[in-house]
């Protein structure tokens, strides 16, 4: 590792950290201090949509978009979920992650192909939360796949990423059940869970998370949102939700969101004190905005117009109005996601 710790003394650092997170932010705090100069910069860092809300063949590409166009009998389908493939190039070595799975795993297969990605070669696979749009799509493309998928790859969650979860929509009387992912389910296709609660580098250049510090005021998790501990059903603080991060040499961090549930200013925080700096050069993700009262949209908005990103861009659940903000505000830094686009950042 160019210019800190070694990966086997990153993953020893995590796990103290884990040990000692019980203890307050304090200690946290000056453990992630000491995380900075772990977090190694990627030379070049690509990453696929695989599968979003939206795909427009005719949307036309930005200087960090290749998007995929349509032809006669060949098109990216878009669907309600997630799925990223990414790919991270160091000391001219490359090295590939999937981060969710999508809602339709048919789809998802069908514009991986479109794409031209092995999925075969991938290096590891990360979850970053729980719910059926980001989980469904896992068995059957870890299925296919499997005999081109090297035994024992991780498959990086979070805590709770297997309990099942609900959601009170408006005017129900009782919580939709959401289902859940099976542990069990998807160790028997060959690869090995492994929950993570600490930041940790799942493929050279790539971090999860770890669990996410809350330190704005204003992002809580409304009380619709509900999971299973035990035999109860209760408030769901999404403790266990991931993001990736990393740090692109002479650019800064690009932060890649799943829902951001637990808030996507919260996140590029989190993610800037674990990498030791400020300099945001990409946000992406789902802001989970969609159903976000004004005031929340205008404070989310303002707080990342002032970390000034090079890009924003919104994908899944960050909702139109959202979107709207993000442009108004930030003309310059946003682009438009559609399904099956290609961004690459670094040299």
């Amino acid at each position: 590792m160019d210019g800190g710790m070694n990966r086997r003394e990153f993953l020893k650092y995590s796990a103290a950290a884990g040990m000692l997170f019980a203890a307050g932010d304090g200690i946290l705090g000056g453990m992630t201090a000491q995380a900075a100069t772990a977090v190694n910069e990627v030379d070049k860092l690509t990453i696929w949509i695989l599968a979003d809300n939206y795909y427009d063949t005719n949307e036309p590409d930005a200087k960090i978009t290749k998007r995929y166009r349509s032809v006669a009998g060949k098109s990216i389908h878009a669907q309600h979920g997630l799925s990223y493939y990414i790919e991270t190039v160091t000391a001219g070595k490359t090295s590939s992650c999937m981060f969710d799975f999508g809602l339709d795993p048919a789809d998802v297969m069908g514009n991986i192909a479109l794409l031209g990605l092995d999925i075969g070669k991938t290096n590891a696979f990360s979850l970053s939360h729980g719910h059926y749009d980001h989980y469904t799509g896992a068995l059957s493309i870890l299925r296919q796949n499997q005999a081109h998928i090297a035994a024992g790859t991780p498959f990086y969650v979070g805590e709770e990423a297997f309990s099942r979860r609900y959601t009170l929509r408006p005017g129900a009387a009782a919580p939709t059940d959401l289902g859940q992912l099976s542990k069990e389910d998807i160790e028997a296709l060959g690869v090995k869970v492994i929950e993570v609660k600490t930041p940790v580098e799942i493929i050279p250049g790539a971090y999860l998370s770890g669990r996410i510090e809350r330190v704005t005021s204003y992002e809580k998790i409304p009380a619709s949102q509900q999971i299973k501990r035990g035999e109860k059903i209760e408030s769901d603080n999404f403790q266990g939700e991931q993001a990736v991060f990393f740090n692109v040499k002479g650019k800064g961090l690009v932060v890649l969101s799943g829902c951001a549930h637990c808030g996507i200013v919260n996140t590029i925080k989190h993610a800037q004190k674990i990498a030791g700096t400020d300099k945001v050069h990409a946000v992406m993700g789902g802001f989970h905005l969609i159903v976000a009262k004004p005031e929340l949209i205008q404070s989310t908005v303002a707080d990342i117009k002032a970390m000034k990103p090079d890009h924003i861009v919104g994908t899944h659940c960050t909702g139109f109005r959202a979107m709207v903000a993000l442009s108004t505000e930030m003309p310059e830094a946003f682009v438009v996601n559609t399904a099956g686009t290609r961004y690459t950042f670094g040299a």
